[in-house]
């Protein structure tokens, strides 16, 4: 039903506007208020011919655009990277943006809140400055402008993914739950050495063929460490009793057998042609595998307990050692005394690892009582930085193509966990083994890692990735690409 005034109006022929004179003063008019009563219309409406509308798309709220796409089409579209270099392409052409780089585009989604309640068209006149932007050089055959094209050629960092689950399992019987010992090791061949019990397995990544390289059940013997030399032809095996057989995996042969430990032999380390060992019987022994009974050995003693890391530096001038007397030690080549002595941990020191992009940095890792990575300087002898771990560190390696690097756990996580260097953020968390990750080796291309536990498997995971500047080099002046 019409209010009575209403349908007055609506009646009331659009050329009445005027007051009549003897019209009542209480008598409504229709006049708009920005106008003069001789303009008797119902609403003003202004010319704005000349001026333009700027279109604030970026102030609208992310809930709200999110609501006006599907799930799907926003995690495959403006969610990602490329999506964002679209919309900021867009942008550019369609409302006169100056958008150069899409990182910039990216850090600026997490303030689309701040802008909410602002408007989403504003009105003004155009700069000189603006005008000049929206030109393009009469020069170029691109449509694009000249922004748009600088925002197409910006770098763009490929999203790193690391994968959660293992792309290889292998089964990995009688594998000892034995945290002093190192069982798994990687060659440059690309063969893998495994201890399982008294016998020494050797695993082909090419061809996935198994062989069995030795056995020591013949006179009560197991595997305590394997180890293989740089240049992966030869493979040594510590054991139980104490004494060192170096393998020629070519022939399958024997080619040395080295004693001198009293106690288990749990960690093997070269350097060219000469081992070095660590036992439980505290002495670390230096012995060149070519002439083991002409050059005598040089025996270095300082721990007070099992020997159970060692690592030498990637120039092979200095030798760390870790024991279960929670000390690390460093030696060079010509002191039979160690030259540093570290004694911050609070508990036995396996985890040993040399960094390859920082010269003198050396990474160590403590076990239950101690949980924490510490990283030292050896160049000044001084401490560095220190992170707890939450649980036992069984291992560490540094990746070859990036300051990162991975540490395998025990008690209680069992888990892997990589790290970037030096903010010590982590970068992925691996689980999967149901026992400590006591064993742990590193391709030769340095993409990937294999992990051992009690659990009887060894696990093959991808977690570092070739940087764009270590990857093969395709200049025409580098002759050995063509080399085949």
């Amino acid at each position: 039903m019409f209010h009575h005034e209403y349908e007055k109006r609506l009646l009331k022929p659009c050329n009445e506007g005027k007051r009549d004179s003897q019209s009542s003063p209480m008598s409504p008019t229709y006049l708009s208020p920005t106008k003069s009563t001789n303009n008797s219309y119902d609403r003003f409406i202004p010319t704005r011919s000349g001026n333009n509308w700027y279109t604030t798309f970026s102030m609208i709220s992310e809930n709200s655009r999110n609501g006006l796409v599907p799930k799907k089409t926003r995690e495959n579209g403006e969610g990602s990277r490329d999506g964002i270099a679209y919309s900021s392409l867009l942008k550019n052409e369609l409302l006169g943006a100056s958008i150069e780089d899409v990182k910039s585009q990216s850090e600026e989604r997490g303030i689309y809140s701040v802008l909410q309640g602002r408007n989403l068209f504003k009105y003004a006149t155009p700069t000189k400055d603006r005008a000049l932007l929206d030109q393009s050089s009469p020069y170029s055959l691109s449509p694009l402008s000249a922004k748009s094209q600088k925002l197409l050629r910006s770098p763009r960092k490929t999203t790193r993914k690391i994968s959660r689950i293992p792309f290889k399992v292998l089964d990995a019987p009688e594998l000892q739950d034995d945290f002093y010992l190192n069982l798994v090791d990687w060659s440059s061949q690309n063969v893998l050495s495994v201890g399982l019990g008294s016998c020494v397995y050797l695993w082909s990544a090419c061809t996935s063929q198994v062989t069995r390289l030795c056995d020591l059940s013949g006179d009560g013997n197991s595997v305590t460490s394997v180890a293989w030399n740089e240049r992966g032809n030869l493979v040594a095996v510590g054991t139980h009793v104490g004494y060192i057989q170096v393998w020629d995996v070519a022939v399958n042969k024997q080619v040395a057998k080295l004693q001198g430990h009293s106690a288990r032999v749990g960690a093997l380390a070269w350097n060219g042609e000469v081992l070095s060992s660590g036992s439980r019987d505290r002495l670390i022994l230096q012995r060149d595998v070519r002439t083991p009974c002409i050059v005598g050995e040089r025996r270095l003693g300082a721990h007070r307990q099992e020997v159970c890391g060692l690592k030498w530096s990637p120039d092979n001038q200095y030798l760390a050692s870790g024991g279960n007397d929670n000390r690390l030690y460093v030696w060079n080549l010509h002191s039979l005394s160690p030259v540093q002595t570290y004694t911050e941990h609070l508990a036995a020191v396996k985890a040993i690892a040399w960094s390859p992009h920082h010269h003198g940095l050396l990474a160590s890792g403590g076990g239950t009582a101690d949980r924490c990575i510490r990283f030292w300087n050896t160049l000044t002898g001084q401490p560095m930085q220190c992170v707890d771990t939450g649980s036992q560190v069984c291992n560490l390696a540094w990746s070859k193509h990036s300051s990162e690097l991975v540490s395998t756990h025990g008690y209680s996580q069992n888990q892997i966990l990589v790290w970037k260097y030096p903010s010590l953020t982590q970068v992925a968390k691996l689980t999967g083994h149901s026992y400590r990750v006591l064993y742990l080796a590193m391709s030769p291309d340095g993409e990937a890692i294999v992990t051992g536990a009690g659990d009887e498997t060894l696990r093959f995971w991808n977690v570092f990735s070739k940087a764009r500047s270590q990857k093969e080099n395709k200049s025409g002046l580098n002759l050995f690409t063509s080399i085949r």
